[in-house]
């Protein structure tokens, strides 16, 4: 793709997300819901094998879908209380069809099967704008729909997420398909937070998008997509393996990383809403997925492969690890200890 196409897409998707984020009218919003859609389409297609013609035309499809189901509950909302105004949804069917509609935009269960299929079909780089700048527009309305959305709904969501984003990640061998179910669990952490406390679902966004945008670019540098591949790319870059074993237990929550952070402050907020059941269910439910980031990390840290097949040493590559990345994945390690920091900036 030539460069100027990428600024076009880069500048539209960036344009997309905040004219969604900084609106206050649904029509603005859709509208920049559909612009995100379409320049991304470009990104997931541009290798134009087989696969990813497939991913773009799911993802086209199931957006269009979601994106329309955002219009319609607008409009009922509109139709019954005069009210175009984002935050004044007041409608209770209106309210159903929306967290329907920004279920399926996220990839929440039960309207989650397309997301693992278009993050395979993607390269990496767009997989991780699929992970993480997508997921803004849809998060941001339901923040600022929080206060008039059904808790009970959105707390079946969260926890059918969790459970399922753990379960059919167990099995997979293609790491794209390993981090979309890890996506999907983590929404469900965000998703049961959201009307309790909308700042802290904030929170848990931005701290997932920093771990996950390092484990991407992680994976992009030492050029890897399946486990079998992962096992010998050790001798690559070792600090740079050693960096994404510890990412991946962060993303995967465990103390002293900064992915502990967010799970325990939700867990602390649900007991303070009376919802120690549900806390104690999507805690024992993460450790689904910690089983499949253990496996990654194991195939990370494994510095001799199985000899029953032969396989071709890697070579040690001299090329410095970008900056960004750097920074990334040592944020993804340290930012447990200041921690009352972070809270009095949110």
């Amino acid at each position: 793709m030539n460069p100027q196409a990428s600024l076009i897409f880069t500048i539209s998707l960036l344009l997309g997300t905040t004219i969604t984020i900084s609106s206050n009218h649904w029509i603005m919003a859709w509208a920049g819901l559909e612009i995100n859609t379409l320049a991304i389409l470009p990104l997931i297609s541009k290798s134009h094998h087989p696969r990813a013609i497939e991913a773009a035309t799911k993802y086209f499809l199931t957006q269009a879908a979601a994106s329309a189901l955002v219009l319609f509950s607008s409009m009922t909302n509109a139709w019954c209380t005069g009210q175009w105004d984002i935050t004044q949804l007041t409608n209770p069917t209106s309210c159903l069809i929306l967290t329907s509609a920004i279920a399926m935009k996220l990839g929440l269960v039960p309207f989650h099967f397309w997301f693992p299929e278009v993050l395979q079909g993607a390269p990496l780089p767009t997989g991780l704008l699929l992970s993480t700048l997508m997921k803004l527009p849809p998060i941001a309305l339901l923040y600022m729909t929080s206060p008039s959305l059904n808790p009970t709904l959105l707390t079946t969501l969260a926890i059918l997420s969790a459970a399922l984003g753990g379960w059919m990640g167990l099995n997979q061998t293609q790491i794209r398909k390993i981090l979309a179910f890890s996506s999907i669990s983590h929404l469900g952490w965000m998703a049961i937070i959201i009307i309790y406390n909308p700042k802290l679902a904030l929170l848990n966004f931005y701290l997932y998008a920093m771990m996950t945008a390092a484990i991407f670019l992680t994976l992009n540098t030492i050029k890897v997509l399946k486990l079998s591949t992962l096992m010998t790319a050790w001798a690559k870059t070792p600090p740079l393996s050693t960096m994404l074993l510890l990412a991946l237990l962060s993303l995967a929550g465990l103390p002293p990383l900064t992915g502990f952070l967010p799970k325990w402050l939700i867990i602390q907020e649900l007991t303070k809403q009376d919802m120690a059941p549900a806390a104690t269910l999507i805690s024992l439910l993460s450790l689904l997925s910690l089983f499949f980031y253990l496996r990654l990390a194991y195939c990370t840290a494994i510095t001799l492969p199985p000899h029953t097949t032969n396989h071709m040493k890697q070579w040690r590559t001299n090329k410095p690890t970008s900056i960004v990345i750097a920074i990334l994945t040592t944020m993804t390690v340290i930012l447990l200890p200041i921690s009352p920091m972070i809270l009095t900036i949110v």
